[in-house]
């Protein structure tokens, strides 16, 4: 597990033997699972836990703002 990002009260984090298709995983009072590359091309969020609609948006606004970082070090990490 890499924490990628900090910011906003939450921890962004890839983990190291995770799967395709590339995502990260968003913590701060619960966990959200939010892929890179959405259907339409933005991220998407798979399923949140225990975080309130107010914590998955900036959640959602933290990784669509830093979603081209994010790929980068999924591909670092991954290949």
């Amino acid at each position: 597990m890499v924490t990628v990002l900090r910011i906003r009260g939450l921890r962004v984090v890839i983990f190291t033997n995770d799967h395709e298709p590339a995502h990260v995983h968003v913590y701060g009072d619960g966990e959200a699972k939010i892929n890179l590359v959405g259907r339409d091309g933005a991220p998407e969020l798979v399923r949140a836990e225990a975080m309130t609609r107010a914590e998955i948006r900036r959640a959602m606004a933290t990784v669509a703002e830093h979603r081209e970082a994010l790929l980068m070090r999924w591909k670092e990490i991954h290949g």
